[in-house]
């Protein structure tokens, strides 16, 4: 059987450091993966490259799945974010963003396992029609909705419930103000729910969903919305359970993955050895299941849980003082325990 390829993107910032030990759990899981490293971001533009260079884009369209670090999108014009340039280039359509509680770590609820499955192209957050008046007093930005993506959306999520054996589906919105744009995806949601009568489907209004979250998340089980709403209640969630630094990516199009940590490059901790690799291991995981190694991926999980969960040798942002490689050590010595 031919090895797997999968295209590395170390990043910036934290992001070879998270790359590397995120690698070697893979490798300590005997993947017999083959990396295929790639460069974007400041990286790309430090060595006089585009910020996502054309041999990055080849590689990932001749690969399956893509691992991808943290990556910094200079402030200025011209700089499109490289997280939108490749969802827009390879068409991946949908964002998953899993909150699911860890034993252990210290968190406002307990027992949350929220699947939020948002839009990747389209919405207010595609960054279409952008423009500032000549005197600077007017701004606007064109949202687009269209039949087509939000119906491929629906039923990615509605099967990604029924093979996750999901209860329930809840499409957040904001068709009550938004008649257009959220009234046509509302208007597909429930045209597409109707086809999995055994997925419970549910509906609110965005601002009564951040509210709900905040009160219940236990209340919710896969929520799928537009881009905007998706980004900023994913964040949400991502808090309810431990913050950013346990919250893992993927985006999913019809033919390849990109599997990432959601957080930033965060450069103030950059080359001291002190970056937490979780999320980006949990990508892995995504990445593991995807690619339908589901046993190495629980295998991955269940070690996370366990070396995270007790708290004995964890990064300072867990409350510890171990270094990134001490850290991933124990992950290691964690599977080898249970070959």
């Amino acid at each position: 059987m031919a090895q797997t390829r999968v295209t590395v993107i170390p990043g910036d910032g934290i992001g070879p450091d998270i790359v590397a030990a995120t690698l070697r759990l893979l490798d300590a899981l005997e993947c017999d993966f083959a990396y295929d490293r790639a460069i974007a971001g400041q990286t790309a533009l430090d060595q006089g490259l585009d910020l996502v260079p054309q041999e990055t884009l080849d590689m990932i369209e001749k690969n399956t799945v893509a691992l991808k670090g943290p990556i910094t999108t200079p402030v200025g014009k011209g700089f499109r974010s490289v997280n939108v340039t490749l969802r827009k280039h390879f068409d991946l359509f949908a964002n998953l963003r899993p909150a699911l509680s860890i034993p252990g770590v210290r968190s406002r609820y307990d027992n949350v396992d929220i699947l939020t499955i948002r839009e990747n192209i389209e919405g207010i957050y595609s960054g279409e029609g952008q423009m500032v008046s000549d005197d600077g007093e007017r701004a606007e930005l064109r949202s687009v909705i269209t039949r087509k993506e939000s119906k491929r959306l629906m039923r990615f999520a509605y099967e990604a419930a029924q093979r996750l054996g999901r209860r329930k589906v809840t499409v957040v919105h904001k068709a009550n103000i938004m008649k257009s744009t959220s009234g046509l995806f509302l208007s597909v949601a429930r045209s597409v729910a109707e086809e999995y009568p055994n997925i419970e489907h549910e509906e609110m209004i965005v601002d009564n969903c951040a509210m709900q979250l905040a009160m219940n998340p236990h209340r919710f089980d896969v929520i799928v919305t537009t881009n905007l709403f998706g980004d900023i209640l994913s964040d949400l969630c991502a808090g309810l359970t431990g913050g950013l630094g346990l919250a893992p990516g993927a985006n999913i199009g019809e033919h390849r993955g990109i599997f990432e940590a959601v957080h930033g490059s965060a450069p103030d901790i950059a080359g001291k050895g002190v970056a937490n690799p979780t999320a980006l291991m949990l990508g892995a995981g995504m990445m593991l299941e995807y690619l339908e190694m589901n046993e190495k991926a629980e295998r991955l999980r269940a070690a996370i849980r366990h070396v995270v969960g007790e708290g004995r040798v964890v990064t300072p942002d867990l409350g510890g003082n171990a270094s990134t490689d001490e850290f991933t050590d124990e992950f290691t010595d964690e599977l080898i325990k249970h070959l």
